[in-house]
């Protein structure tokens, strides 16, 4: 009986890799991505053969694929060159946390494990809604500058955003974070001055996140966030990847971080009114 479901996938991003693991549905994966650091045990058992913006189409050739799944527009070229060469081609989308949810769910259904899929996603749901309800304790909810890259200057994407908020912040730039494109999401210097956030949080793409650079932009000095020290940095591969990384320890390590430092914001305020 030929196969109902895809038994060779190519994964050209981190978080169909991750998201089979979780299913126990690690057996279908024929190849992946180079950034992939989700799971660890990936990286030593499935063999590399893209990066975001390339692959090797011979590469994945030689292993057969029945399906290569990508994510977003950026990959265009990725998928073209992969349905020239014959194969099939499955790009999600997903920008928000509810269509994280969702394209869990959507990948389960396609490799036949649907139940399994809902079980993730309910565990994923009730951990999101623990923190929560922990951020809603919280006496000030700190208003956060996100950065994604820093030349030019990218706040948040849509998924980040909406995690600050389940974390316990308020997004400065939360009506950019929509935007379909990162260009709309760049951000000057200035406009971050006059919307002075109390904390900082840097994921700059892979590349190492350097406090002091940003504490020395010209008029930053009495930033809230600079002028406290509120400068942190979370691992993209905690946070930029769009699947359960993101909302289990990158959306834990903001909540961590703006409850520390929505605590010192409220007994600030305290001893300034007093």
């Amino acid at each position: 009986m030929p196969a109902r479901y895809p038994e060779r996938i190519v994964c050209l991003t981190e978080e169909s890799t991750e998201i089979l693991y979780l299913l126990g549905e690690e057996r279908r994966i024929a190849g992946i991505s180079g950034y992939t650091v989700r799971p660890p045990r990936a990286r030593r058992e499935k063999p590399r053969v893209s990066a975001f913006l390339s692959a090797r189409t011979d590469k994945i050739l030689e292993l057969k694929p029945d399906l290569a799944i990508g994510f977003s527009d950026l990959q265009a070229d990725i998928a073209r060159d992969l349905a020239k060469a014959g194969l099939n081609v499955l790009i999600f989308n997903q920008r928000s946390v509810q269509q994280i949810l969702d394209m869990i769910l959507a990948l389960a259904s396609l490799v036949g494990a649907a139940k399994k899929g809902e079980a993730l996603v309910a565990s994923l749901e009730q951990g999101l809604e623990e923190i929560r309800a922990a951020a809603g304790r919280f006496e000030r909810r700190p208003k956060v500058y996100f950065e994604e890259w820093d030349e030019p200057m990218i706040s948040a994407i849509r998924w980040v955003s909406e995690l600050i908020e389940i974390a316990g912040g308020e997004d400065i730039f939360s009506e950019r974070s929509h935007s379909q494109a990162a260009h709309g999401r760049i951000v000057t210097p200035d406009l971050v001055v006059s919307r002075r956030p109390d904390v900082m949080l840097g994921s700059w793409c892979g590349k190492k996140f350097r406090p002091e650079r940003v504490a020395a932009r010209p008029g930053w000095q009495d930033l809230p966030a600079v002028r406290e020290n509120r400068l942190y940095e979370i691992k993209s591969a905690d946070i930029l990847q769009p699947g359960p990384a993101a909302l289990t320890d990158g959306v834990r390590r903001i909540h961590e971080l703006l409850r520390d430092s929505g605590c010192r914001a409220a007994r600030t305020q305290s001893s300034a009114d007093a």
